[in-house]
C-alpha cells in the first residue's frame, strides 16, 4: 500500500507534538530530580531520555539509510551507541537525551516531498517506508513521555491523535510482546478516540491482536477503553491505578496485565 505525503506529514506532527510534551515533562526537572524513578520500574527518568536519546541516534542512521541507498544499520553499531549512552551522568543522558530527540525531529521535518514518497529501507523484518519509520518511533515516543509525565501526574494519558496512528504498529507487535495464558480467549475490542475494532486472542500460544467487526459474537467477552489505553495495555502500562475508562465484560484485566507486561 502506498503511503500519501499526507499520512506522512500527520505521523510527523504527532511526533513533533510529542516532542514538545517531553521536553514540558521532562525540561523543568532539577539537579537530581532526573535521576528519580520514572514509570518503568528498572529505569530512572534519565535512563528514559538516554533511551530516547539514543534511539534518536539510531534512528537518524536509519534515516539516512535510506536517503542514500545504504543497509540499515547493525547491531554492533546499535551496541556502540548504547554503551556511550550508558556511560554518561544524569544530567548529561537528560539534557543530550532531549536535544537528540529534537534532532531528529528536524531531520524528519527537512526531507523534501519527493524523497519523502520515495524513502525506503529494509529493516526490522521488511521494507519500510518514511511513514513506517515515523511511526515506530512515535510508538516508543509517546509511551515514554507518558513514562515521565505520570509521576507527576496521575492522569496523564497518551494524546489521541499519536494513539490512533501507533495502534496499527502496535497491535502488530502483539505477537512478540504477550506472554502465554493458561486459558484460550478471544476477547472483543473497541476503542474510542479513535473509534477501531479488534478481536484480542490469548491462549498458551501467546497473544494476538485482528481487525474485527463492531460487534463481538454472542457471549464473547469484550473490552471498551480509549485507543491510549488499549496502547498502554499492550505495552504493559494499564496497572489498576491507570484505568480510567475501561470497561471489561467476561474478561480479567489481571489477566490481560499478566500477558502484556510490559517492554
Amino acid at each position: 500500500m502506498t503511503t500519501s505525503a499526507d499520512e506522512i506529514q500527520s505521523a510527523l506532527s504527532a511526533l513533533s507534538d510529542s516532542h514538545d510534551r517531553l521536553v514540558a515533562a521532562a525540561k523543568p526537572l532539577a539537579g537530581d530530580e532526573v535521576a528519580g524513578p520514572s514509570y518503568c520500574s528498572q529505569w530512572s527518568i534519565a535512563q528514559v531520555l538516554s533511551h530516547l536519546g539514543s534511539g534518536a541516534e539510531i534512528f537518524g542512521l536509519l534515516v539516512e539509510a535510506g536517503l542514500h541507498g545504504r543497509e540499515a544499520p547493525g547491531q554492533e553499531q546499535n551496541q556502540e551507541i548504547w554503551a556511550t549512552w550508558d556511560a554518561k551522568s544524569p544530567q548529561d543522558q537528560a539534557r543530550d537525551g532531549l536535544a537528540a530527540d529534537g534532532e531528529l525531529v528536524e531531520q524528519l521535518a527537512s526531507i523534501g516531498p519527493e524523497q519523502r514518497l520515495s524513502w525506503r529501507l529494509s529493516f526490522f523484518g521488511g521494507e519500510r517506508d518514511l511513514a513506517d519509520v515515523i511511526r515506530m518511533r512515535l510508538s516508543e515516543h509517546v509511551l515514554h513521555t507518558w513514562d515521565i509525565e505520570v509521576i507527576r501526574n496521575p492522569q496523564a494519558t497518551v494524546a489521541g491523535d499519536a494513539a490512533g496512528l501507533v495502534l496499527g504498529f502496535i497491535t502488530q507487535l502483539a505477537g512478540m510482546i504477550g506472554k502465554p495464558a493458561d486459558a484460550e480467549q478471544r476477547v472483543h475490542v473497541t476503542t474510542e478516540h479513535p473509534e477501531r475494532h479488534f478481536e484480542l486472542t490469548i491462549g498458551p500460544d501467546g497473544a494476538a491482536v485482528a481487525t474485527a467487526g463492531p460487534d463481538p459474537a454472542a457471549g464473547q467477552a469484550s473490552l471498551r477503553l480509549p485507543a491510549e489505553a488499549f496502547v498502554r495495555l499492550l505495552a504493559g502500562r494499564l496497572d489498576p491505578e491507570h484505568t480510567a475508562g475501561v470497561q471489561a465484560e467476561g474478561v480479567d484485566l489481571g489477566v490481560l496485565r499478566q500477558v502484556f507486561p510490559g517492554f
